[in-house]
């Protein structure tokens, strides 16, 4: 089952100075971390800034295009978490036949952001980002971390994230 979602925010990683894509159920009840490259982060956090460039970016130009093609982004599916890989979808609209892009879920995300598509994550993406590992081997100290870690994400409220909440 899909579980309809938003950007709730970008924050970084305090242990490893990684950008995190934060995605919050609409009742705010789920939270889902997803850590991105600092391009994707400034993509994202450029369009919930709305700032403008007086070229487009890359994902402005895509968007560019799609409107162009009279493509509809119809919505954003994350629906898959492998080996500390998310998985994700753009499910587009032409000429009323729909058509099924896989993409990093950060791309998806910074497009659904500019089209205004609906975000969506497979409730098992949920539930396994809860056991990501993101080392292959875990002491007691990476552990605590980790679970310190996936507490604070979880504790995050918009007033924490700076000039992008949302």
């Amino acid at each position: 089952m899909f579980i309809e979602m938003k950007v709730s925010g970008l924050t970084m990683d305090p242990i490893t100075n990684t950008p995190i894509v934060i995605l919050k159920d609409l009742e705010e009840k789920k939270a889902i971390p997803i850590w991105i490259g600092i391009f994707e982060a400034s993509a994202i956090a450029t369009e919930i800034e709305k700032i403008t460039f007086s070229r487009p970016m890359t994902h402005d130009l895509l968007n560019e295009i799609l409107k162009a093609l009279k493509a509809e982004v119809v919505r954003v599916e994350i629906h898959d978490l492998r080996n500390n890989t998310f998985f994700a979808n753009i499910h587009l609209r032409l000429a009323g036949e729909p058509i099924i892009v896989d993409a990093r879920p950060s791309d998806a995300i910074a497009v659904a952001l500019r089209a205004g598509a609906s975000i969506f994550v497979e409730d098992k993406v949920i539930e396994r980002s809860r056991n990501v590992d993101f080392g292959t081997k875990m002491t007691d100290l990476d552990r605590l971390k980790k679970e310190k870690l996936a507490e604070f994400l979880e504790n995050l409220s918009p007033e924490d994230f700076g000039k992008y909440k949302m």
